[in-house]
């Protein structure tokens, strides 16, 4: 099963993805993906739907999500897998995500409009259709109004971490997404930590964060050794992939080239089998 393909880390429309379910499905089967994980942002709304697919395929899905948290005023992504879905915590924290980004949006329109961009909070809400809203939901929308010409331009100009109308989250801390997701059976991972200062990758694994994801298109050769070097040391799991979404952000390059081994993922399962009680 070495030679199989896991990709641990892909989006759906049901978050910021351009694809459904079945279409990434397909997708991922065509370039030899055999292992997958649906991280929508804050959501696992796509888990259902997803998992009779990936049956009928022949294929293996495991759950997961990708939560947002911040450590030292800096905002940080944090990968769950293996949890159970309808647990009742981790439901509590998908639903309290879903509605602040709801709220963090009227903010930033606000902002825009300050700035002579006038979108309303429907346009918004019908972009993202049913999924938690996300910036690039308002950064669709600016490029159809021709307000920018990418998503690129419109996080620079607008909506980036330092750009005028970016607005912070009201967020979880890490420890209480660690302990949420093994509270529904499942591990944590940091989720590319390519920009990340050591001191807060410390402070996390501290937290008790189970693994490190080595594996993303942002991160360099060094990097990625740099990163199997931290996960050894601490006795962290490895995960990986390719962060797709499709669409406009214009990764599709990234799909079947970015992934880790089935190993990985036995490694992680032997986890999760010592921390369960017999």
């Amino acid at each position: 099963m070495a030679d199989k393909k896991v990709d641990l880390h892909l989006h759906t429309k049901y978050s910021d993805g351009h694809f459904t379910p079945q279409e990434l499905i397909a997708k991922a089967k065509s370039v030899g993906i055999s292992t997958l994980s649906i991280t929508d942002h804050d959501s696992v709304d796509s888990y259902e739907e997803a998992s009779i697919i990936a049956q009928n395929e022949d294929m293996h899905l495991i759950s997961g999500t990708e939560f947002t948290s911040y450590i030292d005023d800096r905002e940080i992504h944090i990968l769950g897998y293996f949890f159970d879905t309808k647990h009742p915590e981790l439901t509590k924290i998908l639903n309290f995500f879903k509605n602040e980004r709801t709220h963090r949006a009227e903010r930033i329109l606000w902002k825009l409009k300050n700035h002579g961009i006038s979108i309303k909070l429907d346009e918004v809400l019908q972009e993202a259709e049913s999924s938690p809203v996300t910036r690039p939901h308002i950064a669709s929308i600016m490029m159809e109004k021709g307000v920018v010409n990418s998503y690129m331009e419109a996080f620079n100009l607008y909506l980036g971490n330092h750009a005028p109308c970016y607005e912070k989250k009201i967020h979880v801390d890490p420890a209480t997404v660690f302990e949420t997701v093994s509270a529904a059976g499942g591990l944590s991972f940091i989720a590319h930590p390519s920009n990340m200062q050591e001191d807060i990758i410390r402070k996390l694994i501290d937290s008790g964060v189970d693994g490190i994801e080595v594996i993303h298109p942002s991160h360099s050769p060094s990097q990625e050794k740099y990163f199997r070097e931290i996960a050894d040391a601490y006795f962290l799991l490895q995960s990986g992939g390719s962060d797709f979404h499709g669409g406009k952000k214009n990764d599709e390059n990234n799909l079947g080239q970015f992934f880790i081994h089935e190993p990985y993922v036995a490694n992680m399962r032997k986890r999760l089998v010592k921390a369960r009680p017999a």
